[in-house]
């Protein structure tokens, strides 16, 4: 049993603190599961660490969100931001083809390559602001630079910052996009990852509710404290991280 949780508690912190943060949760916890052998790693498992972060990140903004007066307008550009990643995403699952991406070399490759991206989106000087500045045309732009998301080790979170970033969008801001275009994403996520179990033997087990709240504090948390972070400094340290996993990556696979 205490392996079981301790288990638990590292793929809810890899889920819930790398979600959020521009360096790809789908890398880390394909990471984490190849080289570590983690006996309770599963669907359901992965299924209820998704739904965790999905739940915080609602919860982190229930007001812009059940504000509907006022924010109608916000929650249709999510929508409508989010429709090219649920429609190719549902393509990539449907035909199986995302499977094929989910190894080492393409997050080491993606890893390094959209770090440097993201360097440069984050010298933009320029402050535009999500109450006046996000539009039809820069969400469906940043939602079409979301697609490339499927692809473990661009990370979603990474690639929507670095999009909003190259149109202007103060880091905050940036941030805030990114967090509220994750949840049509997770909610995506949560459902193909349902339908799969649903057509499999599914066994609910303590383990999931587990594993539902540890992933919802570590993303709360995370959301929290990162946009309190990123408003002082820039993304840099992000940046080295990413070029210094992608270096680590190379030398595993080929020295």
């Amino acid at each position: 049993m205490l392996q079981d949780f301790i288990e638990i508690l590292i793929l809810s912190a890899v889920q819930g603190i790398s979600e959020f943060l521009p360096i790809s949760s789908s890398a880390h916890l394909i990471l984490v599961s190849n080289f570590y052998d983690l006996e309770t790693s599963s669907l359901l498992i992965d299924i209820s660490l998704h739904l965790g972060s999905l739940i915080a990140v609602i919860f982190y903004f229930r007001k812009e969100l059940f504000d509907l007066r006022n924010n109608n307008r916000l929650l249709s550009l999510i929508i409508i931001g989010s429709l090219p990643l649920i429609f190719f995403g549902y393509i990539l699952y449907s035909t199986e083809f995302i499977h094929l991406l989910r190894n080492t070399k393409v997050i080491a490759s993606t890893t390094l390559f959209f770090g440097f991206i993201l360097f440069f989106a984050d010298q933009r000087k320029i402050d535009r602001n999500i109450s006046t500045d996000l539009n039809i045309k820069s969400v469906l732009l940043i939602g079409l630079f979301q697609i490339l998301a499927l692809i473990p080790g661009v990370s979603r979170a990474g690639i929507t910052i670095t999009a909003a970033r190259f149109l202007n969008f103060n880091r905050t801001d940036a941030s805030k996009i990114s967090f509220l275009l994750s949840i049509p994403a997770l909610a995506g996520a949560s459902f193909l990852g349902l339908r799969e179990a649903f057509e499999q033997s599914i066994e609910i087990n303590y383990l999931l509710f587990i594993a539902t709240f540890l992933s919802f504090m570590f993303s709360f948390f995370t959301i929290k404290y990162f946009l309190k972070f990123i408003s002082k400094i820039s993304f840099n340290v992000f940046v080295i991280y990413r070029i210094i996993l992608g270096l680590i990556l190379f030398y595993i696979i080929y020295i």
